[in-house]
Order: C-alpha cells, then structure tokens, then sequence
C-alpha cells in the first residue's frame, strides 16, 4: 500500500465512478481499476460495492477511505512545513512523536514552547519510537517522544512519568456494564485489539506483557495500525483494547473506559542526540519541568550536559 493507491481510492470514493476519478486524475480508467484490484488484493476485501449505481463503498472502504484522508492530509502537511521551513530563516527544531503522546499533554508542551521561542521554525513528525531512534541519529528530529524503551549507545533516553493505562471497552458489552476498576483477567477473557501492528517491538508488545506478567493470555483478535483504528474497532464492539488513561480525553462516543486493579502503566519516554546542548532542547528541558510542576508531576531528572 502506497500513497499513490491510497489517492486513487480517495479519488474513486469521492467521484462514485472510475470514468471521473481517472479524469480528475488525469490517467487512463484501466491503470486505475488495476490499482484498485491490487489495493483490495493486498487488503483482502472489497472496498467497492461495484453493483451500486453510483459505486457504493463497503465497511471496509469506508475505514480506509476515513483513515486514507487522514493520512494524505498529513502528507500535505508535511509538504506545506518543509516549504516553509525551506522559505524562513528561522532555525529549526524538529519534534518526533507516537500519536498517544497527543494526548499526554504534548500539544501543551508545543505550545508553551512556541511562546518560549518564537525566533525558532517547529516542525512536528509522527513516527514510532524504532523511527524516532533512526531519525535522531540520522539529524531528521532534535527530540522524540515515545513510549518504547530502546537501547542504543548515540541516543539517551530519559523517562518523564509513568502513564496509567485503561481498558477501553464497547458500551454494549457486558464488561462495561459493570462498576469499577476490571481484573485483568476479566480482560483476558475478552477479545483484544491491539496496536501498532509494525513495526515492533512497540506498543502492542507492552500490553502483551502486561497479561503475560500475571500467568494470562489474551485472545488477540485485530492487530490494528494505529491507535485511532484500534479505537474505532473497539467503538464497533469487535473487542476492547488496552490503552494510554489520557486516551479518555478523546470521548469516542459508544466507548467507555476502566480503570485496571492491577498496576498498568506505559512509560512517556524523550529521546536525544548524545551530546547535543542545544539552545532549542534547553528549552523544552526547562518547560516540562516547570510545566510538570505545574501539573502536579513528579519533575524527572534530566542529565547535565553530555
């Protein structure tokens, strides 16, 4: 699956017709039905309703017609920070993030530092925690915002808190009927979804874990992409997924969450360049500090200068 496949399914879901999505695309009609046919071949479903008048989606081009949007947009994104980036002379300062992250009080941080230092050009680049750690090294982002504890001699990794977890969990299940924090054990009884599905180690590894830390198996029914996908599956009642407690600020309607007896926690982990003091990372040091204070965190221990 390529961005390329993923804009001519936009195309042909928007238009309802393969004759006005290859001229909005400026192709031929056949080149786009192949794409088409290898897209669903690679998915393993239909993403058309090809009997419709107009072409119908199916569940599963609606899902990947919502997440497909999604993810051009960004791209868009992207194009439209490095051209500004490319235009100013501002000094850059690029921040890797996991999407939960969003919502731990990250866009937070991103603000207060945009106040802090509004002579510096912020670029923000979703990737997971392996990506991070590539990307660092390579000079592609300044700092990373993960959840993955990954060893490696040019990266320092500094844990800033240990994040809660919570069973996120259909309305309509009979789980949730119930009051109260839930047993991992009734957990494991229950289908799971979890995420991401590559790469790994990740996410999904430490929820595994966790079960596993306490003689249970869980019944792993969708590896999921991403998180919102996991959501949206949960939100469907195809099971229920183990997630970030801040994960609740996003009120997905027809989910509800629980907290779990046992300790489950996720580690919010920063990531840097071995010997890089910049100016820019000073900043963001000195604003979680302050802000952790402010929130009533414990202020982690930064390392003096490498």
């Amino acid at each position: 699956m390529d961005i390329r496949q993923l804009r001519y399914f936009v195309a042909v879901a928007e238009q309802r017709n393969f004759h006005r999505a290859a001229e909005r695309l400026h192709i031929a009609q056949p080149p786009l039905s192949r794409t088409i046919q290898q897209l669903e071949a690679e998915i393993g479903a239909e993403l058309l309703d090809r009997t419709a008048r107009p072409l119908q989606l199916t569940p599963a081009g609606h899902l990947l017609h919502t997440q497909a949007l999604q993810l051009l947009g960004r791209m868009e994104d992207l194009r439209a920070m490095m051209r500004a980036a490319v235009a100013s002379e501002k000094r850059l300062f690029t921040i890797g993030f996991v999407a939960s992250t969003i919502y731990a009080r990250l866009p937070e941080l991103i603000r207060a530092f945009r106040s802090a230092a509004p002579e510096v050009e912020l670029i923000l680049v979703e990737s997971s925690t392996l990506d991070q750690i590539a990307a660092l090294k390579e000079g592609r982002i300044d700092v990373g915002f993960g959840r993955i504890r990954f060893e490696d001699p040019a990266v320092r990794r500094i844990i800033l808190r240990y994040e809660p977890l919570v069973a996120a969990i259909a309305a309509d299940r009979p789980l949730a009927q119930q009051e109260g924090p839930v047993t991992l054990a009734a957990l494991a009884a229950e289908p799971l979804i979890i995420y991401p599905r590559q790469p790994r180690p990740s996410y999904a590894d430490q929820v595994i874990s966790l079960f596993h830390d306490h003689g249970l198996e869980p019944r792993v029914i969708h590896e999921a992409r991403e998180l919102q996908i996991a959501i949206g599956l949960v939100a469907a009642s195809e099971g229920l997924a183990i997630v970030p407690q801040s994960v609740r600020q996003a009120r997905s309607e027809g989910i509800v969450y629980r907290d779990i007896v046992e300790l489950a926690v996720s580690p919010i982990i920063m990531s840097k360049r071995v010997g890089d003091n910049s100016d820019e990372l000073a900043i963001m040091q000195n604003l979680i500090c302050e802000r952790y204070a402010d929130w009533g965190y414990e202020v982690p221990a930064f390392p003096n200068a490498d």
